[in-house]
């Protein structure tokens, strides 16, 4: 007879069989700073956020904060009565029934499987980068983004690896994740100092000015329409705060703990942005020549081009190894809560039975996490193939996923909890009015997306029938997975019917 491995014989299992008891606030937080990766994040999309809004980047960054601030006290509420593994899935299904809920399961999923083919794809451009500047050798950059073979293959490598990772547990996740983080996060904040001290003495350098965080007034005001393209690149940079939700079940105090380290995430998330953003302003400017952040040809990656012109060859190094590892850090944690939103549909049948099954040994959903990176690479290698700027055309797209399953979430706190707002303060404020906010700008952001996905210009140019690929990875795909929900009615009518996971209310619930 085989023995059980240490792991399993000392873990407490959740409902699902997760490990338990293993997330406190801190690391929890940590994991969730890790998914979204404010260096593989700042260097993909302060390009194109500058692009959109010039100026202005400071103001858009807080505005696409607070949408994700909001809904955030949807996330900590709904989590709080109901702690599952699934989260904006399960809260979703209860509050709305089970066709919403599939379509809200299956927006997280592909909005995760979008942003793991992004990381991979950074984390290869920087260590081939990173490869060339090491051993003098310039043609290698092409590697990482030029040679499309070469490409493809060491990001499904790359895939591998991170999927191996991931497939082992929450425990080890967390132990890499401190150090991957408080690297990144230490280098980034050099990076800012040096780009101040510098700044004075660079062409095209700006001076501070409080009208950066004005939207709509003072020099380079915007319009309407600017301000909805800049906030769907803001958006996308905070995307994966809620990672900390999804371990719920793993985690110490679970009614707790998901919640606050989901605020302490995106708030910390929120000033290492603002102190890049200005530092990056203030030392290169925001022109459309050499190294100024408008520029298009180093649009999708500023950090690439800044590294040594303000750090130095060997501190230049450095911050290409933190972004690195930011990618890195981001490709594992990031496998986390589409795992375990695979895991809650198929224990709720929503998902074919197979996505139930927890990995004896490490107490993790492996199958689900294998999955997720044969679907990525897949997903990946196609893109690459159809557009000459993948990075693009995945962030416009992901911010149409971001808008959709996020936005029903917080729609559903208000729902769920519709019987009880109004009977103190707190409900008010905490499951009314910041869930309702967050959802309309979520909503406005979500309608503006799909009709500028329409027009090819508005991404890389990559077209279908006249119509630009980002509206087929972004809304497209959501249409997909309306035929796919009608298919899993057809094998699997259970939860269809409501009955592994019927709609409810905290009142319902209490008289069963």
């Amino acid at each position: 007879m085989a023995t059980q491995s240490a792991d399993q014989t000392d873990s407490v299992v959740s409902p699902k069989g997760l490990a338990a008891n293993k997330v406190g606030v801190l690391s929890g937080a940590v994991l969730g700073i890790s998914t979204v990766a404010p260096g593989y994040t700042l260097t993909a999309s302060i390009g194109l956020i500058v692009a959109a809004v010039g100026l202005k980047m400071p103001a858009i960054f807080i505005a696409g904060f607070i949408p994700m601030f909001l809904t955030a006290y949807a996330y900590r509420e709904l989590n709080a009565d109901t702690t599952d593994a699934g989260a904006s899935f399960t809260w979703s299904t209860k509050a709305f029934g089970p066709y919403v809920g599939w379509m809200c399961g299956w927006g997280m999923v592909l909005a995760t499987i979008i942003v793991l083919s992004n990381l991979a794809a950074v984390g290869v451009q920087f260590f081939y980068l990173m490869l060339a500047r090491l051993f003098n050798h310039p043609g290698w950059e092409s590697l990482g983004t030029s040679n499309k073979p070469v490409n493809i293959l060491t990001t499904i490598a790359l895939l591998a690896v991170a999927t191996y990772i991931s497939m082992r547990g929450i425990t080890t996740s967390e132990r890499i994740q401190y150090w991957l983080v408080g690297f990144q996060m230490i280098v980034l904040v050099v990076f800012s100092i040096v780009a101040f001290a510098k700044a004075g003495g660079q062409v095209g350098h700006l001076d501070f000015s409080w009208s950066w965080f004005n939207p709509f007034g003072g020099l380079g005001s915007l319009s309407i329409a600017a301000f909805a393209l800049g906030l769907t690149g803001s958006i996308f940079a905070f995307w994966g705060w809620d990672t900390c939700l999804t371990l719920g079940e793993e985690s110490k105090d679970p009614k707790r703990t998901p919640g606050r380290a989901g605020l302490l995430c995106v708030l910390t998330i929120l000033g290492t942005y603002l102190l890049v953003a200005l530092a990056t302003m203030m030392y290169a400017g925001v022109g459309t020549d050499g190294l100024g952040l408008g520029n298009e040809e180093i649009s999708d990656n500023i950090f690439g081009a800044l590294a040594e012109p303000v750090m130095g060859r060997w501190g230049g190094m450095f911050l290409f190894l933190a972004i690195l590892a930011s990618a890195v850090a981001s490709l594992q944690t990031t496998f986390l809560p589409v795992a375990r939103t695979m895991l809650a549909m198929g224990s709720y049948r929503a998902f074919p039975a197979k996505f139930a099954e927890i990995s004896p040994r490490y107490l993790s959903p492996a199958f689900g996490a294998l999955v997720a990176g044969i679907v990525t690479a897949a997903f990946y290698t196609a893109v690459t193939l159809l557009s000459e700027k993948t990075l693009g055309d995945t962030i416009a797209a992901l911010g149409i996923m971001i808008c959709w399953y996020y936005g029903i979430t917080a729609f559903a706190c208000v729902w769920y909890f519709r019987h009880s707002l109004f009977d103190n303060a707190h409900n008010i404020v905490f499951r009314f009015l910041f869930p309702l906010l967050g959802g309309i700008a979520l909503l406005s952001v979500f309608v503006v997306s799909v009709k500028e996905s329409l027009d090819p210009e508005n991404g890389s140019g990559a077209e279908i029938f006249g119509i630009g690929l980002v509206f087929y990875i972004g809304f497209g795909l959501l249409i997909v997975g309306a035929v796919l929900m009608l298919v899993m009615r057809k094998v699997s009518p259970s939860f269809f019917r409501g009955e592994t996971l019927p709609r409810s209310t905290p009142e319902l619930t209490k008289t069963r």
